[in-house]
């Protein structure tokens, strides 16, 4: 019998298919938008004929149907005029010092936050090393009791000895019994 090669679900050629039509597909999503806009902004540029505009513009839509050009928004209407520039410019100050003093503050919460976290820290510290010598004493107390009673062992290990020898002198005979 010849053995049978499978690829699994696909073969090497649709496999490579999908991964091209993914490819194209990420790229047209990545680079889309941005060409589009692109596009839009050019047309839009291309079509536009509006003349300077004053601060007392009137709303309009975006898009003016009747006379079909591309009117601009309300947010550059007043935007070659030196007084809104002005205006504008003490708006921008006024933002800027105020995101410098939430910045400030900010900076300072987080430094209040880390010296309090330090100083938790040190008393956690400090309760440790509390604990750690405790435990160091205990341990110092223990090994001084096994040394005192290591030294009580071996003196009554010669005294059974010193006995035993006696014992034997005295004609004593160790009599074992051994139970089956």
């Amino acid at each position: 019998m010849a053995y049978q090669s499978h690829h699994g679900f696909c073969s090497p050629i649709a496999l490579r298919m999908v991964l091209l039509l993914v490819g194209v597909c990420l790229v047209c999503y990545i680079l889309g938008p941005p060409l589009y806009w692109r596009l839009m902004g050019d047309f839009a540029a291309s079509r536009a004929s509006c003349a300077q505009c004053t601060c007392d513009c009137p709303l309009e839509p975006i898009f003016s149907l009747p006379t079909g050009h591309l009117n601009y928004s309300l947010a550059d209407c007043g935007k070659h005029d030196p007084e809104m520039n002005e205006e504008m410019e003490k708006d921008n100050i006024d933002l800027l010092s105020e995101e410098l003093n939430l910045l400030r503050n900010v900076s300072h919460d987080n430094i209040e936050h880390t010296k309090a976290s330090i100083l938790e820290a040190r008393k956690t510290s400090s309760q440790y090393q509390k604990e750690a010598e405790k435990c160091n004493t205990g341990m110092e107390t223990c090994e001084e009791a096994r040394e005192k009673a290591e030294a009580a062992l071996i003196a009554e290990r010669k005294l059974s000895e010193l006995w035993e020898r006696r014992a034997h002198e005295h004609g004593w005979k160790e009599q074992r019994r051994s139970y089956l």
